[in-house]
């Protein structure tokens, strides 16, 4: 089961990085006018945390908007281009550390794929004002099950491992949503993770899923993006590999760190950052 899985994740990794390489080349004379070091700090501060159980996208849109290194209607692109090859890492560990039943792990990551391949060519083609629509209540989504989490609304209890029958449809079904989701700015960990607590599953069991699931649906999301031209290449491959230092300082070093008082100035941001979106989808 681990070899295949490791298998499919290096072929996701090679073509994706082949297609990132090529756009990147063809377009390296005609870059962004952004900083290579403020890209970069914020791909190695939100890949660190996120390997802690912060996560990436929300406070990356965040410390994107904020410093100014990317237009709106690019950010989902730039999102998801930025961190595929961190998240990569991050399944490949996971996947190999906590057991999962075979048969529940591969129907969710393929079913996230499926759904990121449908939403990025929605995306894709979305303007601006609809983008920041899009992702401003997608940050009031994530900063609500944040909360949640927080206040300890969501919690899980079950020991299982895997998933059979009905449990197992709505898993699926679930994971398909939450990859085209994914693809527009909602960080697929919050919502996963409250899903896989409702079904029963092990807590720990939530790890390799969500980070399996984002492992399969973001390379191919990514390569529609790369293909439409929808994304900030400076800014993707300046957070990139940063990102990739920081996943495994975090996984294999770090590991842990007390992040209570992190995670609500995180929520506080992003629920700022949000109605500042809104607010300018609808303005002059």
């Amino acid at each position: 089961m681990i070899p295949f899985i490791w298998l499919s994740l290096a072929i996701l990794t090679i073509w994706f990085s082949t297609a990132l390489f090529k756009d990147f080349t063809k377009h390296k004379n005609n870059l962004e006018n952004i900083s290579w070091i403020k890209t970069g700090l914020i791909g190695f501060v939100v890949n660190f945390f996120d390997v802690l159980g912060i996560g990436a996208f929300a406070p990356q849109t965040a410390l994107l908007k904020f410093t100014k290194q990317t237009e709106d209607r690019v950010l989902p692109g730039t999102l998801n281009v930025a961190n595929t090859v961190p998240v990569l890492i991050q399944a490949l560990i996971f996947i190999t550390v906590i057991e999962v039943e075979p048969t529940t792990l591969i129907l969710m990551l393929l079913s996230a794929a499926a759904g990121a391949i449908l939403g990025a060519g929605l995306v894709s083609r979305m303007s601006e004002k609809r983008i920041r629509i899009v992702m401003g209540f997608a940050l009031l989504i994530t900063a609500g099950f944040m909360f949640a989490g927080k206040m300890q609304w969501i919690q899980g209890g079950g020991t299982a491992i895997g998933l059979s029958g009905i449990k197992l449809t709505i898993a699926v079904t679930v994971n398909f949503l939450l990859g085209a989701l994914m693809t527009a700015g909602i960080g697929l960990y919050a919502p996963c993770m409250a899903m896989v607590f409702a079904l029963g599953l092990s807590p720990q069991v939530a790890f390799p899923i969500m980070m399996g699931s984002c492992a399969f649906l973001m390379p191919p999301a990514s390569i529609q993006f790369i293909r439409k031209g929808a994304y900030n290449r400076k800014a993707a491959v300046a957070m990139a590999i940063p990102g990739i230092i920081a996943v495994l300082i975090a996984a294999l070093i770090v590991k842990s760190l007390p992040l209570d008082t992190l995670r609500w100035l995180v929520i506080l941001v992003i629920v700022y950052t949000s109605v500042v979106m809104i607010r300018s989808a609808y303005s002059k």
